[in-house]
């Protein structure tokens, strides 16, 4: 774009043409105005043509998840709850894509308040299959050629889960990297904002745009700003230490995935060796549950009680989970989450990033459940940055994804990391 091989109109219009060709059969997008996209797009070849300084994201769509607040389309979380709500200004992460000379497509297609009851989205590889959620357009959208970036939020599994089910790069930063002002909040003890791509380098030039600290969210690092771009252009190292960690969950992964991952390793050959997260870990993923409904109840328990015939079944039922849970088993869960994450930031002295799937196989047959979160959730309960490399293909053809996991707040390490596996294993599109 900066090099002026096209303009933004014509990006822009490109990817529209794509939507309007498959939005039908893939149902990425719960909004959408092509003039509007225009006008963005017009603007800023405008600003060039003037000669005005352009920013890093200059010209390049973005789709946005439908629970961030945008000043001129509609958020709607994908409740009824919130049908026609039209915030009166951007969310923290839509003025930073502006500012950075972004083009918001439009709103992408989240599952209700980004928890379980799925929309309309389908699986661009086989739309008989769930994209996965929460962030199930996101995914699907970038997927699908309809735009080369997007916007994602994880609570349990829903950047990496849908990233791995579609078969593109996702992320999911350090805990607290990106603002979460104007972003409909689920549970404030997890929810971190991630970025889909189809390159490592596409996740390290937005998320290096997004990661501003901002005051509002009081649970922003104080310096978020990592240099991922900068990173990765250093050049990437002849070996890593990588151990692959088959973690509590592996007891539900389905065989194809277990093989296939546990193959991939063997090709490593002496880079990366077994460890068992044992002991404290046992109980991680219930951990992550108990610490993620509590939180679900105190942020969506007073909608379920004001209007609970506008919130979908399966919402309503982890609302109910939450309100169930005792005060001393939450407090309980968060002090064994903070002596999991001592534990293991000492891993990370004998290695670089751990290896783990990014989901328990390929995307579910049916649309009306988007996967198991155990292989993601503990990772989020921890904060520490993960990222989702399409290394991998499942007995049916689908792609799945190997989770890379760094140490806290080591977000370039992992993103060379990812490189560095794709470099050598990947397959380009």
């Amino acid at each position: 774009m900066l090099a002026g091989d096209c303009s933004a109109e014509e990006l822009t219009q490109s990817c529209l043409d794509r939507i309007a060709k498959r939005e039908a059969a893939v149902g990425a997008w719960i909004y959408l105005d092509p003039d509007l996209a225009l006008a963005q797009a017009r603007a800023l070849d405008a600003r060039k043509k003037a000669g005005d300084p352009l920013g890093p994201l200059h010209g390049l769509p973005v789709g946005l998840k439908d629970i961030f607040d945008t000043k001129d389309m509609p958020t709607e979380c994908g409740s009824a709850f919130y049908e026609g709500r039209r915030p009166i200004e951007d969310s923290a992460v839509a003025s930073l894509l502006r500012r950075a000379g972004a083009v918001i497509l439009g709103k992408t297609v989240t599952t209700e308040w980004a928890l379980s009851a799925p929309g309309k989205t389908v699986n661009p590889h086989d739309p008989s299959r769930t994209p996965g959620g929460s962030s199930s357009g996101s995914a699907a959208a970038v997927a699908d050629f309809m735009t080369p970036l997007a916007i994602g939020t994880q609570t349990g599994g829903s950047m990496i889960r849908p990233a791995s089910f579609c078969g593109v790069f996702g992320y999911k930063p350090t805990y607290g990297s990106i603002s979460r002002r104007g972003v409909s909040m689920l549970a404030r003890r997890l929810d971190t904002i991630g970025v889909y791509g189809r390159a490592v380098e596409d996740l390290a030039l937005i998320a290096d745009v997004l990661m501003a600290h901002d005051p509002d969210d009081w649970d922003m690092l104080a310096k978020p700003g990592r240099d991922l771009s900068g990173a990765l252009a250093k050049g990437l190292p002849d070996s890593l230490r990588f151990a692959f960690v088959r973690t509590p969950a592996w007891g539900s992964a389905e065989p194809d995935m277990a093989s296939a991952m546990e193959g991939f390793v063997k090709g490593l050959g002496d880079l990366a060796h077994d460890v068992e997260l044992e002991g404290l870990f046992d109980d991680i993923v219930s951990i992550h549950r108990t610490v993620m409904h509590a939180n679900v109840a105190v942020f969506l328990g007073e909608a379920a009680d004001k209007a609970p015939d506008k919130m979908r079944p399966e919402t309503q039922e982890r609302v109910n989970e939450g309100k169930a849970i005792p005060a001393a088993d939450y407090i309980r869960a968060l002090g064994l989450a903070e002596a999991q994450a001592q534990a293991l930031d000492g891993l990370f002295d004998h290695y670089d990033v751990l290896l783990t799937p990014a989901a328990t196989g390929e995307a579910p047959e049916g649309l009306g459940f988007t996967g198991k979160t155990v292989f993601n959730g503990m990772w989020t309960l921890l904060g520490v940055p993960a990222a989702s490399v399409p290394l991998l293909t499942g007995a049916n053809g689908m792609p799945i994804g190997v989770q890379v996991i760094g140490r806290h707040g080591a977000d370039a390490q992992v993103l060379r990391a990812a490189k560095w596996l794709w470099d050598r294993f990947g397959v380009p599109a």
